[in-house]
């Protein structure tokens, strides 16, 4: 294993730029280093073999200078100019940068006035009066501010779901590779596909007892801790920050321990109550009848045992899975049609032929085009011009390829009225479109539902795109009312996308259940800003599949002929 994982250099790279900003640096700069973190993420390979063979010198975003500051993290752990800067600037006002609202100009009013330069400190000033004193503040932004630290620390103890993902692999591919390891497993919140994960846990099939394998991974190179939880549990952590807690297990058992592993709780508890009333005793990591230990090489002998059909991990949370029939959940392979995209024209970074191209070795059979529209000046939304050379552009790629198809979609700004942000004659040369609100986040709850049920008015709305407008670890939902949403939806015949980019995963998995009891059909959009976004879409699935969904409730599980008839059904109506 190197010293940092990707998410490490990812972190640092941001820290990096976020002190730059503070120091006053050049714009431009600061956006390097973000973009940098960025490109980091979306790395095809592993850090090191990137170093080693020059991709990761040709990637772009990755020029000289923050190559070299990459190497040295990925190397040693460490960036020296990265600690350098943290020698400037307080780190608690770079904290105070992930605050809705708190830019470099009013934390250093606050740290000039106030004295301010950490987190409990700014706590404290919002509570007792001294911050909404200030110029420009105020008692609301105080609380708003007072919210932003509660988010900010709660947040600070999750990963995002891909980069839990990529870490609990880096770690589990590491394991694997250990004499007498005789099979790795990712378990835990990753192998339920959670969105958010605060543990990474992988469990260790091994030849020879625990303590042996324990000696192994203490002399790993970058472990600067190993912490015994019991004789087959231990908890790494790494010199760039991460840990993962590792459990041990014998062959004949690796069915129970896995199951332990993974979770959650309330599944564990319900599964225990149900082996107790049918004569078994599931007591932690294997399962006994009366004073006979029962083998369970895999978790479907377990369950089986039991007398139950095996439970997806993704089912296994509230524990009311238990003892109901499992349903048939969607399958990646089963999505047809790659939805919602965004190319060079507009905040991508590829074209529609290089996307075309992509989408069709994946396996899809279509690929919808969604740009942003006009009023997302931020994100190069395109005039009505623009859009006719696109479809265009479209309509020279369809014309080089055989069984697969391009469509021209776009992904529409809802605007504060409800409107879509083209005129009827524009909208009306799509063949589909997602709408989605990016901006006015700050209306009622009432006023955000009907501006997003007026928008499911129009004939030309083919889908509702991030819902509610999440950003996981990052900023909450706005207020709306899913209910009302859910019930004009089904009216309309609007579908209601979950956004597959692992920051949003919006629709929430728990609503699902009542969005498809409403008869509303669900799609999966990636929202990929470049070729790597493909991934997004395993992410999406995986919620979808959370949710109890299968695939005659995703619109995208449809061949082109099928999605486009849903999109022109429509706009039959009045």
């Amino acid at each position: 294993m190197t010293m940092m994982d990707r998410t490490g250099v990812a972190r640092s790279l941001e820290q990096i730029a976020s002190y730059l900003e503070f120091k006053g640096e050049n714009p431009f700069r600061v956006r390097a280093f973000t973009a940098a973190a960025r490109s980091v993420l979306g790395f095809s390979g592993e850090l090191a073999a990137g170093i080693a063979d020059g991709s990761l010198a040709e990637t772009k975003g990755i020029g000289p200078a923050i190559h070299q500051i990459v190497t040295e993290l990925v190397t040693t752990g460490r960036a020296g100019v990265l600690e350098e800067l943290r020698a400037d600037v307080p780190p608690g006002l770079v904290d105070m940068l992930a605050i809705p609202g708190l830019g470099v100009a009013k934390i250093r009013q606050i740290q000039e006035t106030l004295g301010v330069e950490t987190l409990p400190d700014l706590e404290d000033a919002a509570r007792d009066g001294r911050l909404a004193a200030l110029p420009r503040f105020g008692q609301r932004t105080a609380e708003k501010i007072l919210q932003g630290i509660a988010f900010l620390r709660q947040a600070s103890q999750w990963r995002l779901s891909h980069h839990a993902a990529q870490e609990a692999e880096a770690f589990r591919a590491a394991f694997a590779r250990l004499p007498h390891i005789v099979a790795a497993h990712t378990a835990g919140e990753v192998r339920r596909r959670c969105e958010v994960v605060r543990e990474l846990v992988t469990v260790l099939v091994a030849d020879v007892p625990p303590e042996d394998v324990f000696r192994q991974l203490g002399a790993m190179p970058g472990v600067n801790e190993i912490a015994g939880d019991d004789e087959r549990r231990v908890t790494l952590r790494f010199a760039g920050g991460g840990s993962v807690q590792v459990v041990i297990t014998p062959p004949q058992n690796l069915g129970a321990v896995l199951l332990q592993a993974t979770g959650s709780e309330a599944h564990l508890a319900a599964l225990a109550k149900h082996a107790t009333d049918h004569g078994f005793n599931l007591a932690g990591t294997a399962l006994w009848h009366g004073s006979r230990f029962v083998p369970t090489p895999t978790e479907q002998s377990l369950y089986a045992a039991l007398d139950l059909p095996w439970i997806p991990p993704e089912l296994r949370e509230t524990g009311e899975e238990v003892g109901r029939p499992v349903p048939h959940l969607v399958e990646r392979a089963q999505l047809r049609g790659f939805l919602h995209c965004h190319t060079g024209a507009s905040d991508g970074s590829n074209s529609v032929e290089q996307i075309a191209q992509a989408c069709q070795a994946a396996g899809y059979q279509y690929v919808g085009i969604t740009d942003h529209s006009r009023a997302a000046a931020y994100a190069g939304g395109l005039s009505a011009e623009a859009v006719g050379k696109q479809w265009q552009e479209i309509d020279a790629v369809n014309t080089t390829r055989s069984g697969f198809r391009v469509l021209k979609g776009i992904e529409s700004d809802i605007l504060v009225d409800g409107a879509l942000d083209y005129p009827d004659e524009v909208l009306a040369g799509f063949d589909f479109i997602i709408g989605s609100i990016h901006s006015r986040f700050n209306l009622s709850r009432d006023e955000m539902t009907e501006r997003v049920c007026r928008a499911m008015d129009s004939r030309y709305l083919t889908i509702l795109g991030h819902p509610t407008g999440r950003l996981l670890l990052s900023r909450e939902a706005y207020p709306i009312d899913l209910d009302r949403v859910f019930a004009k939806a089904a009216e309309t015949g609007v579908a209601i996308e979950i956004n597959a980019d692992p920051h949003r995963l919006d629709l929430d998995w728990r609503v699902l259940t009542d969005a498809r009891a409403r008869g509303v059909t669900i799609s999966i959009g990636a929202d990929a800003h470049n070729i790597a976004g493909l991934a997004n879409v395993e992410f999406g699935v995986g919620i979808a599949r959370k949710g109890g969904l299968g695939p005659d409730a995703v619109l995208n599980c449809r061949d082109v002929d099928g999605f486009l008839a849903f999109a022109r059904a429509r706009r039959g109506s009045s």
